[in-house]
């Protein structure tokens, strides 16, 4: 839920109008909108080279998952995986853009780590490839705004693991 809503909700639960702090809070978060909207415009042009470079470093630490019986074990698993990665990057922008981590809980990562588990795959793949993700990421941003994205990468990472 972003900042504007959950100040919303919880003025409105208690009958007030929005408090100065809220309202500088909003504007914060507001102002700060081309900001999210930029970062997440450059991710999604570099989703392609990010989505592989995250992969070869994956297939690279990880060579038991593109070896026969691995999770990512010939061309059609492989992709299945490289789909996997785009789909968080992909997830990772949408919490830059609302300015939190809700989209990312509510579409991608609720239940992810049992269907992983059921599934046979590694988890442990999965989050190195969300951090070769935030790597490449990073090198694409300033520092400021690596840091913005690097925490919604941290999160999808915390919340798999």
């Amino acid at each position: 839920m972003s900042i504007v809503t959950k100040s919303i909700v919880n003025a409105d639960a208690e009958a007030r109008y929005l408090s100065p702090g809220e309202l500088d809070r909003i504007k914060s978060f507001v102002s700060g909108g081309e900001r999210r909207l930029r970062i997440a415009q450059i991710l999604t042009e570099n989703r392609e080279r990010l989505v592989k470079q995250a992969g070869e470093q994956v297939f690279q630490k990880r060579p038991d998952v593109v070896s026969p019986g691995g999770n990512a074990y010939g061309q059609e698993l492989t992709a299945t995986c490289l789909r996997d990665l785009d789909y968080y990057l992909r997830l990772v922008t949408y919490g830059i853009v609302s300015g939190d981590v809700t989209p990312i809980e509510e579409i991608g990562v609720i239940g992810a780590r049992e269907m992983y588990k059921s599934l046979g795959t590694p988890i442990e793949g999965i989050t190195e490839g969300i951090r070769a993700l935030k790597s490449g990421a990073s090198s694409l941003l300033s520092g400021e705004d690596a840091a913005e994205a690097g925490s919604y990468f941290d999160y999808v990472v915390g919340a798999l693991s």
